[in-house]
């Protein structure tokens, strides 16, 4: 009487905790073609004998990542074999758990989280947790948010990794999976995103080691040296770069993530699974124009973020010259100090009240 239950009993539990922080298989080939597809795109940078600094997070998925791109530039290309050394750097790559500001109010804090948990408890979650509940025959009371929020991610990760249609989506239809994508979205809008200025002020140390190596290849331009660095490759986290985004003011939305407003933000910009989808990357290209008339034009920039163009916010054209853009993150160029920043605050307040 009950098929969703039954198909569910038949379900072979593949998962083993040997696998927890492992990159799959479908990872590596995902860093593999994406090694390819931008050796394609632009191949002056990835030409032989090119040099690659290749930087990762100490984290073992992170590491696989960072090889598994090398290897997928082959062994035609002088950095395509396993002589390339990859520096670990967290403090680039995990700045997050050195900012004891952010690790003690937000990412330790549960009142930090406080719309998600409402939102858990909310209208359209009980409406969800009520359906899934019919559709396994158990009473409601059996089931919470966090079980749901479970067999849907076991839904997703059977389709991304396996490419097969997992027993546990059926539990659920296109309305619920918005809802579910919902709260993913509210913990990921207070934990990384826009929810607390700190989330995305911890982050200016690698935004602005990205702007110290593209000088650096400015100023070896302009005095006719070779560039040392012409590709550097940094391997982190989705919570590396969804911070990044939010310091650069991209996918913000005019009213915040609240657990009050799911109908209201239908249309919204923050979708972090649109945003850092597996295999997430964010692409600074810099040029040297040997035309240019001025030399304020003499190096431009583009941004991709998963291999599509990102139109600048200073002027929604998708080509910026170095000093435009410069300029228009000098704030956070100039005035973000990381230590300060992540300084705990002196003065005994609540956690709520600093945020």
């Amino acid at each position: 009487a009950c098929p969703a239950a039954d198909a569910l009993a038949a379900w072979p539990m593949w998962y083993e905790e040997s696998l927890d922080g492992r990159l799959a298989p479908q990872g590596r080939r995902d860093m593999e073609l994406l090694a390819r597809r931008l050796a394609a795109r632009f191949p002056a940078l990835f030409a032989a004998r090119r040099r690659l600094a290749l930087a990762s997070s100490s984290k073992h998925r992170c590491l696989q990542s960072g090889a598994a791109f090398r290897r997928g530039l082959g062994p035609t290309l002088g950095f395509g074999g396993d002589e390339v050394e990859v520096e670990v750097n967290d403090s680039l790559m995990r700045f997050f758990d050195h900012c004891a500001k952010f690790v003690a109010l937000v990412e330790e804090n549960e009142a930090a989280m406080c719309q998600v948990n409402a939102f858990k408890e909310g209208p359209e979650m009980k409406k969800v947790l009520e359906k899934v509940a019919s559709a396994l025959c158990l009473p409601v009371e059996e089931l919470n948010a966090d079980l749901v929020q479970v067999a849907f991610l076991t839904c997703s990760y059977e389709l991304a990794i396996k490419n097969v249609t997992s027993p546990w989506c059926s539990l659920f239809s296109e309305e619920d999976a918005k809802v579910l994508e919902y709260l993913n979205d509210l913990k990921q809008y207070w934990k990384r995103g826009y929810g607390y200025d700190i989330n995305s002020r911890s982050s200016c140390i690698l935004f602005q080691d990205i702007f110290q190596q593209l000088d650096k290849a400015v100023e070896e331009s302009k005095s006719s040296k070779p560039i040392s660095s012409p590709l550097i490759v940094q391997v982190g986290h989705a919570e590396t770069l969804q911070p990044l985004l939010a310091l650069m003011g991209y996918f913000k939305d005019e009213e915040p993530l609240l657990a009050t407003n799911y109908g209201r933000q239908e249309q919204r910009r923050f979708r972090s699974g649109r945003i850092v989808p597996y295999a997430a990357n964010l692409l600074f290209v810099l040029y040297h124009c040997d035309r240019a008339n001025a030399s304020r034009h003499e190096y431009q920039l583009q941004l991709l973020l998963n291999e599509s163009l990102l139109p600048f916010h200073h002027s929604n054209d998708t080509v910026s010259t170095y000093a435009d853009l410069k300029d228009y993150y000098r704030d956070i160029l100039e005035n973000c100090h990381f230590k300060e920043e992540c300084e705990l605050p002196k003065v005994n307040v609540t956690a709520v009240d600093e945020l």
